[in-house]
């Protein structure tokens, strides 16, 4: 009997024996890759956090204890410790969350996936421990990567200014966030790692002092506690300690006695302790560890033999993107590219290759990146920011204040924008077509379709004094979607073919094809349709307001909250203009979606063409004294 279907809970892990905990991490290993390998995931972190996840649930005991994972892409090993062993509907609708949830175990405390915030998290955990007197632990697991953010770094210092507040941050270092760390923490980390000097002469000590009667034992734990000076004479932990944290490492992350021995010490210290521990992302797979890019970071479904993907990826919006860059950088030596720690999956990996003195990594500091674009822009280079929609939250402030009030000719790249599904409710992009609305003189836009995008980017970063944005969606980018006319700046997709049309439908970015869709639905109703792209959705075109009026009805379809979102700017528009025309908005509710594929999310909120042409020819309807009482009881309005 495997031992792995033996543990139910953490506590089963205190029966095994070191030679049954190798076996159990071994098991854990081998399930994971057979797993994820079907589903897809986040592999590479968690096949590096195995035999540390094992020691910190045998040291401490959660749920009393609370063992918090910044980000959480390395917590597939902690749901199988803690009793969540189906994978099979990893990510997808009805199954296990790629993250950790709180719906489905007491042992999960956060649920964000936004880096660098568990040491946030952890010292507000730790000073209601103080204020309520209980005496149980907070440990917060952070990577390398996340460590190069802000948050974590304001959270240190205040964690620190406590000397008597209990607190355990393990850092789990492996180099990488999804590719190589940089920056000035990487490379105190690499001397830190490369620097063993300190743990040999502990080694070398342990051996003679254990052979000591009495005094030998309590002598090394003196020892192994010893000031800074000695520390720093023999390695370079000084960072830390300067901070008042408490340095323990660093340590084998893959040496389970070794990691228990470090977790016991610094549980038993009464104040903030770093334990680091160098871990191998991907470890025990071979097609993992010699993935260059990012060690199997997050794979699709793979043949778990040789790691190859099952099916042939087909172009994505992300490829596009990455491809009409290069093309840029070749045409204008001003072009610069930034990211946050996400160089390849942001698909600037071939502009960084192309033009390595342009490409800026900042790590995962999404604040410093957009303040640092506009500090670019006002020494006469035009950067491109490419982030994930939903990281993009983050530095709202420096959109506003740094790189909008001071008109610098930034351009902002936001992948992964709309409903995202199957990474749950932190990744959906759904806020920045609402957040960026308030935005003076930011000009945003929305391509349908591969060609629009490669358009809507040049024309982008032509523009040298005001923010802009172009925002695309995840996945594969589908087919052109040709415009067979134009109305001002906006694309004109379909026409009504009548001199009094019912609905303008205005149709946002990559939803065209469903417009379409909708339109000829509307069609067979006898309700005639114009389907229009605004291509930039802020500010609101001119055109709109008098297009609009020619219309009965206006309906707009957008992968964005319908709150503050294109409807609504497009509605205060007529309203400024003074037509008076009624609209529908059709987008995302203002609440947080479950994890699932992105069409069964889109269908759960009836952002599907058959609900939306529903709801349209109920309306019309209603407009010509069609529509009974009754029918608007069987046909309620979503939102």
């Amino acid at each position: 009997m495997p031992l792995l279907t033996r543990i139910r809970g953490p506590r089963d892990l205190d029966r095994l024996s070191l030679e049954e905990l190798d076996q159990l991490a071994e098991e854990i290993r081998s399930f994971l890759v057979g797993a994820v390998s079907k589903t897809g995931g986040h592999l590479g972190p968690n096949l590096g956090v195995v035999e540390l996840t094992i020691a910190l649930h045998r040291v401490f005991d959660s749920p009393r204890d609370r063992v918090l994972f910044d980000t959480g892409h390395q917590a597939y090993v902690h749901k199988l410790l803690t009793g969540r062993q189906d994978f099979s509907r990893l990510r997808s609708k009805g199954g296990l969350s790629g993250y950790p949830s709180r719906a489905e175990s007491e042992h999960d405390v956060i649920e964000n996936s936004h880096a660098s915030t568990v040491l946030g998290w952890a010292d507000g955990l730790a000073k209601a421990n103080q204020v309520l007197k209980r005496d149980d632990h907070v440990v917060a697991v952070i990577g390398d990567g996340a460590l190069t953010g802000g948050m974590a770094w304001e959270a240190l210092n205040n964690i620190a200014d406590a000397k008597d507040r209990p607190l355990v941050i393990v850092v789990n270092d492996n180099e990488r966030s999804y590719a190589p760390t940089i920056g000035g923490l990487a490379n105190h980390l690499a001397t830190l790692r490369t620097t063993d000097g300190y743990e040999r002469f502990l080694a070398r000590g342990k051996d003679l002092l254990e052979r000591t009667p009495v005094v030998g034992r309590p002598l090394y734990e003196t020892l192994h506690g010893a000031k800074k000076g000695l520390k720093d004479f023999i390695a370079p932990q000084g960072m830390f300690e300067d901070l008042g944290l408490k340095y323990v490492g660093p340590i084998d992350g893959h040496d389970l006695e070794a990691l228990e021995s470090a977790l016991a010490r610094a549980k038993r210290f009464g104040g903030p302790v770093i334990v680091h521990c160098l871990t191998e992302k991907g470890r025990g797979y071979e097609p993992a560890e010699q993935d260059e890019a990012d060690r199997f970071h997050g794979i699709g479904p793979i043949h778990p033999d040789t790691g190859l993907p099952i099916k042939a990826s087909a172009a994505s919006w992300t490829s596009v993107f990455g491809d009409e860059m290069v093309k840029l950088g070749r045409e204008r030596e001003d072009i610069v590219a930034i990211t946050a720690a996400m160089l390849q999956p942001v698909g600037l990996k071939k502009f960084a290759d192309t033009f390595p003195e342009r490409i800026y990594d900042v790590g995962i500091a999404e604040q410093h990146a957009a303040v640092s674009a506009a500090g670019l822009a006002t020494g006469g280079l035009h950067p491109v920011f490419a982030v994930y929609a939903t990281f993009l939250n983050r530095a709202f402030d420096q959109v506003l204040m740094d790189v909008a009030l001071h008109k610098c000719g930034v351009t902002f790249v936001l992948d992964r924008a709309g409903v995202t599904g199957d990474d749950g409710a932190s990744h959906n992009g759904m806020w920045d077509m609402s957040m960026l609305q308030v935005v003076p003189t930011l000009r945003l836009a929305a391509p349908r379709d591969a060609e629009q995008l490669r358009a809507q980017l040049r024309e982008a970063v032509q523009v040298d004094d005001a923010p802009t944005v172009v925002r695309y969606s995840k996945g594969v980018v589908g087919p052109a979607v040709p415009a067979v006319g134009t109305v001002g700046g906006m694309d004109v997709l379909r026409e009504s073919g009548t001199g009094t049309p019912d609905v303008l439908l205005v149709s946002v970015g990559a939803l065209a094809p469903m417009c379409l869709e909708i339109a000829t639905l509307l069609d067979k109703q006898g309700i005639s349709t114009t389907v229009v792209d605004p291509r930039w959705v802020k500010p609101v075109d001119e055109a709109m307001a008098p297009l609009a009026e020619r219309h009965r009805v206006v309906v707009t379809v957008e992968d964005n909250s319908r709150v503050g979102g294109v409807g609504s700017a497009i509605a205060q528009a007529l309203r400024d203009a003074g037509v008076d025309v009624p609209l529908r908005d059709f987008g995302i509710p203002p609440r947080f979606l479950d994890h699932a594929s992105r069409a069964e999310v889109m269908a759960e909120i009836g952002l599907t063409a058959p609900d939306i042409a529903r709801q349209v020819t109920g309306l019309v309807s209603k407009l010509d004294g069609r529509y009974s009482d009754s029918a608007a009881e069987a046909e309620p309005a979503r939102d």
